[in-house]
């Protein structure tokens, strides 16, 4: 048991450095075709640090653990908006950009609605099977190809934030070393992560379902966590909140779906209860966004975030 604890833990490691190798080379060779900083921020970052919940979520699937895929998900995603942005929130207050609050937050909102819809199919349309299909999956990419047309439209009025990122340019042959590494690593360690968490799991009785809520969403989200707090500690706090709503929108309407395109889920029912506390969640933070300090959360409202996954953790576990 203690064996698998540690080759879990090195999973993790292996899951973020290889993320990060894929940043590096991948941002260095968009750099050489003169790719805007904002651009490579909003799409090669965004998307690696998304990377883990990828190969986690797909490895799962594959392997047959679909709760442990979905839970994967949505707990990160549930760990984005309620750790992460209690943590970010409490180390200094967040102000957020107008276009993050009319428009991101929203979207994340919407997909998060959409999503309880398709999976429900007994209980919205009546079959006999709840399932993220192949035809949701598409669904889902519709509305990520919605954000990326939006993403498009930001970048070009966001020249004034392009000197903010400092990319470092690396010579092809090693750009393209980092991109082969860092995928290998993110199979290799999303490999180790899934078999290892999913046999603590069965030795302590857990279910798939706890084990992707908890331990997968943890442990997949900590580039996000990493990201949010130190930006919150330079006070670059619209970076800190625009990590995490991005990161969630990438989650819900591109790593689900591209998973669900691979191999179709069945979903359980039991997940819907998670579903509904990223929707609280969501809406609760925009709520936060609205009262007293408008488009900023202070430093008690992060606070009630943090307790909100400290009492949404204890009630999974005491679910086992």
């Amino acid at each position: 048991m203690l064996l698998s604890i540690i080759l879990l833990l090195v999973g993790f490691a292996i899951l973020i450095k290889g993320a990060d190798f894929l940043v590096s080379g991948s941002s260095s060779i968009a750099k050489k075709f003169n790719i805007s900083n904002i651009a490579i921020g909003l799409t090669v970052v965004a998307l690696g640090t998304s990377t883990p919940e990828l190969l986690v979520s797909i490895t799962s699937s594959l392997k047959g653990y679909n709760s442990a895929a979905f839970g994967n998900i949505i707990g990160s995603n549930n760990f984005n908006l309620l750790l992460i942005l209690g943590v970010a929130g409490l180390i200094f207050p967040l102000v957020v950009l107008r276009n993050t609050v009319r428009y991101e937050v929203p979207l994340s909102l919407l997909g998060a609605a959409i999503l309880f819809i398709l999976v429900n199919d007994t209980l919205v349309w009546g079959d006999k099977l709840n399932r993220l299909s192949r035809g949701d999956s598409a669904v889902l990419l519709g509305l990520f190809g919605l954000f990326m047309v939006y993403i498009i439209r930001t970048m070009k009025n966001a020249a004034d934030f392009d000197q903010d990122q400092q990319i470092k340019v690396f010579k092809t042959p090693k750009s393209v070393g980092f991109i082969i590494l860092g995928l290998a690593m993110l199979v290799g360690g999303g490999t180790l992560v899934v078999d290892n968490a999913i046999l603590v799991a069965k030795t302590y009785g857990l279910s798939d379902k706890l084990i992707g809520l908890t331990i997968l969403a943890a442990g997949t989200s900590l580039p996000e966590l990493a990201t949010s707090a130190v930006a919150a500690y330079k006070r670059n706090t619209d970076i800190a909140i625009g990590n995490v709503v991005g990161s969630n929108i990438f989650n819900l309407l591109f790593i689900l779906p591209i998973t669900g395109m691979i191999n179709p889920m069945e979903f359980n029912l039991a997940m819907n209860f998670d579903i509904s506390v990223l929707v609280v969640a969501t809406v609760v933070l925009m709520i936060f966004m609205f009262t007293l300090n408008t488009r900023k959360l202070d430093r008690w409202e992060a606070a009630l975030l943090l307790c909100g996954y400290i009492v949404y953790t204890v009630y999974l576990i005491s679910l086992g």
